[in-house]
């Protein structure tokens, strides 16, 4: 059994979801693991994780406006507003949706739907430089001979 980790480390435009996939694919395939488990880590209140369909940027809009509708930024409703309006709103979005992904690693390839992605959902109004944690757990592919 062997463990990798690293730190991922990316820019974000204001409510961006940033698609990471490849940068995260990368990793995992340089580590040598034959069939294991990827967790993805955000240790962030105010940003988060989605595994979504990643063909139509539409998707990725109409998620934005429902969380939007679903959680107004609106000062007038809570009390926590220490950095703006958009502060308790990215919270609570953040709780709504994960801060961690687990996937499965086979033939030293993450397995994902075919459709599917992994995103860095920005809940913030201004850019922000968020850190991922990436840990792989598994075993190597096994020897020739």
């Amino acid at each position: 059994m062997q463990i990798a980790q690293t730190r991922l480390t990316l820019d974000t435009e204001p409510r961006e979801i940033k698609e990471i996939t490849a940068e995260v694919s990368r990793w995992v395939e340089s580590r040598k693991i034959d069939c294991g488990l990827l967790t993805i880590y955000i240790p962030h209140t105010s940003a988060s994780l989605l595994i979504q369909e990643n063909a139509s940027p539409a998707v990725r809009h109409d998620l934005d406006a429902f969380l939007r509708r679903l959680v107004p930024e609106d000062t007038s409703l809570y009390r926590h507003n220490d950095e703006g309006p958009d502060d308790m709103p990215a919270h609570i979005k953040s709780m709504l949706t994960q801060t961690q992904l687990t996937i499965p690693v086979t033939d030293g390839r993450l397995q994902l739907g075919v459709w599917q992605g992994i995103f860095l959902f920005e809940h913030r109004a201004s850019p922000h430089r968020r850190s991922l944690i990436l840990t792989l757990i598994g075993e190597p592919a096994p020897s020739p001979g």
